[in-house]
């Protein structure tokens, strides 16, 4: 289990940096040539080299990171340096741009392994990094609950090991960890895992931080044993895990005579209390078991002894059997009468100033969660880091190509940093998406690092990672700001193939495209087909529809007829001009709304109203779509399909225009199991599904439920809606009015889901935001900010609903069911 390279490893290792950078005197990292820093290369040695051209992109964040990281790499003699390269240099490592963005690691002459630089993104990084690659056989990486249970297996009776969870590689939790395992490496095994699934396996609560376990193997005789575990319970840092450690060194259980305020142990000089179990010589076996059992409670909190009242020559009070001593100085001992052990682990706890620290380490936590990049997509990111990506199905653009390459094609580029967690987990949904496209699609799709190319991005107005934009010949620029995922991204290339709205000129042409067979390969995209009827001397209505077309692409299929034979189209659908017809596909309908007294606004508007499902079921992905329309839910929750009665008496209903101010939907549990956590929030117990729920979501956010014993029938459902009316049922609960906001503006994802549906009175432009400037202009383009909205989506609450008007309005449709 320990390497004979760890000695090697301690006696010195040295952490060199290479790259040209303004010069300044205060920098804390020498300067070296590339000869030089090869010449003082010693064998037993480790070494990072980073190497940069003269006239390589800046990198100054890197390189105030690695002075910074100087001084506590210092402390573990390990010195840092850095080495400029020249244009004449004839090394490898000067030679090629790709591999100016690569770190590299020695010891001695021999290369051990190569870092992508966006790894280092900050001291703790580089910290956890060089010492997690240098400490390869003293940290055992795990993925799966049958690693860890193979090397617990082969440490029983032989050694103790030392098991962490960090949500990913270098953040300050895995730095904190290296750094005791550089202590302690060479007495514990330690094991590292970022899979929250084999934190789970081992029955872990509140897995969303960090955790650290002690495994006592070394105590297990029987291989069919488990080895016991002790979780810290403070939040890893280098100090918390010492601490932990040198309490899982001291013995479990001492025995003492002597006066309990004249006793230290080390745990007092850890900051903890002690905790004497009083014991005679009549009950000494079952006290000490009590003890025993007390102490493992107890271990890594308390120190545990147990005290021999017999051999005492101090009194201490008859009926105590518990005596209490605090960790600070000058403090009496408490005598204590207590006959449970979970009294005592109870008054421990409950009295221990530890505790204190640690909800002040809680509190840097959570301001640190703030600095770093987003844990579950991090964790993703660094889960999939062995994912071989077909990188090649895309073009990668520099400064030199990119004008070049988006003016001579049609081309869709992605702009990401490669130091982004979120843009890294998107760019796997990129490439997802040049695999379908593959020998399909005349777009180019194209990438560039940000990173590199930090002007070329700043041109094209990219403010914040990942951003899409579409470029074709003759157009400005386009951006996609739909969901961050290979759906949303495939169904906005591919709706952008044809220009919108479609000129039809034929009547044949017509019906083609209203029954879905001029566009059959769309469909999956756009289950709705609109197309605008107007005579030809409409021109200020066609010029507004064209308009709103135009807006909508990427969204919905969009036609224009303005033929002198629209009449033919007018007759058969009873449309007259102005006017849409809507073709849905999966349904096999066509309606008709007219568009008299309209604009851009209002045809955009009820395109989008017209294009949603009557009777949807509800995901996270198109919730914010119906929260827009800001009235209140009829929810029909289900633990899989729903009954087709209850459907059609809700559709009847709809039909007959009952709940026209109502958005009638239902949620299946299985397909949305956040679901479930939406009920418990109504209901307590849950009683049994399906469940029908009002849920006024506007103002006050009462939750009403439709009455369990009864079924769903068109004639309960308007005699329930009655009662609501003349205010004869009781809400079940009110839906607090916080506001769940996100850490960081970047982490605004319900934003993002909401820009991507937003209407035209929530935005300049709908859907996609088009720029001023074709990109061969060098000028910094203005984007519209417009197209994100910066208010939070509330998605248990919506300002602003008055109960009496949603009644006031369904009043007049319930009058006609009066002899329901």
């Amino acid at each position: 289990m320990m390497s004979s390279d760890f000695s090697i490893f301690r006696v010195g290792i040295s952490f060199i940096m290479m790259c040209i950078f303004h010069k300044s005197t205060e920098d804390s990292v020498p300067e070296l040539s590339p000869q030089k820093y090869f010449s003082t290369l010693q064998p037993g040695k480790a070494s990072l080299a980073y190497f940069c051209q003269a006239d390589s992109p800046s990198t100054s964040v890197l390189l105030e990171e690695l002075n910074e990281a100087a001084k506590p790499l210092q402390d573990y003699r390990i010195s840092v340096a850095k080495v400029n390269c020249v244009k004449e240099e004839t090394s490898r490592y000067c030679g090629k741009e790709k591999d100016l963005m690569k770190a590299y690691l020695f010891r001695g002459n021999i290369l051990l392994r190569e870092f992508p630089t966006d790894t280092l993104f900050d001291v703790n990084a580089i910290v956890a990094h060089v010492l997690f690659a240098l400490l390869f056989n003293e940290v055992k990486y795990i993925t799966t609950l049958e690693d860890l249970q193979n090397i617990e297996n082969a440490l029983k009776g032989k050694a103790n090991m030392v098991f962490s969870y960090v949500r990913a590689i270098g953040t300050p939790e895995h730095r904190a960890v290296m750094e005791a395992a550089f202590v302690y490496g060479t007495t514990y095994q330690f094991v590292l895992t970022t899979e929250m699934a084999v934190l789970e396996s081992i029955g872990s609560e509140n897995i969303e931080l960090a955790h650290l376990y002690f495994f006592h193997c070394n105590l297990v005789s029987d291989l069919t044993q488990q080895c016991r575990r002790t979780r810290m319970e403070q939040s890893l840092t280098t100090l918390n895990i010492h601490l932990f450690v040198k309490t899982m060194k001291a013995p479990l259980l001492t025995e003492v005579a002597e006066d309990p305020q004249q006793v230290s142990t080390i745990h007092l000089q850890l900051g903890l209390p002690l905790v004497f179990i009083v014991s005679q010589q009549a009950t000494y076996e079952a006290d000490r078991r009590t003890a025993e059992w007390v102490a493992w409670r107890l271990l890594g909190k308390a120190g545990v002894l147990l005290l021999l009242r017999d051999s005492l020559k101090v009194n201490i009070p008859q009926h105590t059997n518990v005596i209490f001593k605090r960790a600070e100085q000058e403090v009496p001992v408490e005598f204590l009468e207590l006959h449970d052990v979970d009294l005592i682990i109870s008054h421990v706890e409950n009295n221990n100033h530890i505790e204190e620290t640690q909800e002040d380490e809680d509190d840097d936590m959570e301001d640190l969660d703030m600095d770093i990049q987003d844990d579950e997509v991090a964790e993703t990111v660094y889960r999939d880091r062995k994912r071989q990506l077909p990188l090649e199905l895309t073009v990668e653009l520099t400064e030199e190509t990119f004008n070049a390459t988006v003016m001579a094609s049609d081309s869709i580029v992605l702009f990401y940093a490669g130091w982004h967690a979120v843009s890294m987990a998107f760019l796997q949904s990129y490439i997802d998406v040049a695999i379908k496209l593959k020998e399909t699609s005349t777009m180019l799709l194209t990438r560039i690092n940000c990173a590199d190319w930090s002007d070329v991005c700043t041109k094209q107005n990219v403010t914040e990672f990942p951003v899409v934009k579409m470029y074709k010949k003759g157009e400005n620029p386009v951006s996609y700001v739909g969901m961050l995922g290979t759906e949303g991204l495939l169904k906005f290339i591919q709706l952008n193939r044809i220009s919108y709205p479609v000129n039809i000129t034929l009547i044949q042409e017509a019906e083609k495209y209203l029954s879905g067979e001029l566009y059959k390969d769309l469909l999956t995209y756009s289950s709705v087909s609109v197309l605008g009827l107007f005579s030809p001397t409409m021109t200020t209505i066609k010029e507004d529809f064209t308009e709103a077309g135009n807006y909508l692409k990427g969204c919905v299929i969009t036609g224009i007829y303005s033929e002198e034979d629209v009449w033919i189209l007018s007759n058969k659908y009873a449309a007259t001009p102005p006017a849409l017809l809507l073709a849905r596909h999966k349904e096999g309908k066509i309606e008709s709304i007219p568009l008299a007294n309209t604009h851009v606004q209002d045809i955009v508007q009820i395109i989008t109203n017209a294009s949603l499902e009557t009777f949807p079921e509800i995901t996270v992905e198109n919730l914010p779509t119906y929260l827009r329309l800001q009235k209140p839910f009829l929810i029909l929750f289900s633990d899989g399909s729903i009954n087709p009665q209850y459907r059609k008496a809700i559709l009847t209903l709809m039909k007959q225009k009952h709940l026209d101010s109502l958005i009638p939907c239902w949620l299946n549990l299985k397909n949305t199991p956040v679901g479930r956590g939406i009920l418990r929030a109504y209901f307590s117990p849950l009683p049994p599904l399906p469940l029908l729920v009002l849920v006024n979501l506007h103002s006050g956010g009462q939750v009403f439920a439709f009455p369990s014993n009864q079924s769903i029938t068109e004639q309960n459902l308007v005699l329930w809606l009655k009662k609501l009316e003349a205010g004869l049922e009781n809400h079940i609960t009110i839906l607090s009015a916080q506001e769940w906001k996100p850490p960081l503006p970047a982490y605004d994802f319900l934003s993002m889901m909401d820009a991507a549906t937003a209407p035209h009175s929530t935005r300049k432009k709908p859907q996609y935001t088009k720029e001023t400037d074709v990109p061969e202009n060098d000028k910094e383009q203005h984007e519209d900010k417009s197209a994100i909205r910066k208010e939070p989506i509330e998605t248990l609450r919506i300002k602003h609903w008055n109960k009496s008007n949603w009644f006031k309005e369904t009043e007049k449709s319930l009058k006609h069911d009066k002899e329901l």
